[in-house]
């Protein structure tokens, strides 16, 4: 699996960029709100997913891993493709996405082309469960700290912290300290645990 590529953006439109990694071009399609991420940029780093289907491969790049998450989890629900979940994420940030979702805003979601009434509705259905269980904040992208409080509840999980505590604990010690380090966030919140 193809985790990112950092690079030279050798093309960008709004649908899609290629970035040149030593040589070797990889086309990704992207959302608008990573293109308005990109637009000023000659080169950076994208998070990716490789979707794979019967038809073809295709990769998908993200400016920040909230964005991805997004997409993981609107390819969960049965009638959302691809093509699809992109299309929310050019319509909506990753943070109006969920709490469109948690407060059950059909309108809101129907609204976005390729959405309609009963795929809204399903989305509410299927995700709003699973977003209630997250905070808001995974998904808000308020630049690099955001990402580390993400990146370090990831880390916390995958050691077997279930997700209520683990946003508790690193919350608590990225509050108190805006200036710090993925490790010493972890280190702390397990630390507080």
């Amino acid at each position: 699996m193809i985790a990112f590529v950092r690079g030279q953006f050798a093309v960008k439109t709004p649908s899609h960029v290629v970035v040149d990694v030593n040589g070797v071009g990889y086309d990704l399609q992207i959302s608008l709100n990573t293109y308005s991420a990109i637009s000023n940029k000659d080169s950076g780093q994208l998070h990716t997913y490789l979707h794979i289907t019967e038809n073809g491969q295709t990769l998908f790049g993200f400016a920040d891993t909230a964005e991805k998450e997004m997409f993981l989890l609107l390819l969960s629900v049965s009638g959302i493709g691809a093509a699809t979940a992109r299309m929310m994420l050019s319509g909506m940030r990753p943070e109006e996405v969920s709490r469109a979702i948690i407060q059950n805003n059909t309108l809101q979601l129907s609204s976005i082309k390729g959405i309609g009434k009963k795929t809204a509705e399903r989305l509410v259905l299927e995700l709003k469960d699973k977003l209630g269980k997250q905070s808001l904040e995974s998904f808000s992208v308020n630049g690099f700290v955001s990402n580390l409080n993400t990146d370090a509840v990831n880390a916390l999980i995958g050691l077997g912290i279930g997700r209520p505590m683990a946003e508790n604990a690193v919350k608590k010690v990225t509050d108190s300290n805006k200036e710090i380090t993925l490790e010493d966030i972890i280190k702390q919140a397990l630390k507080n645990l």
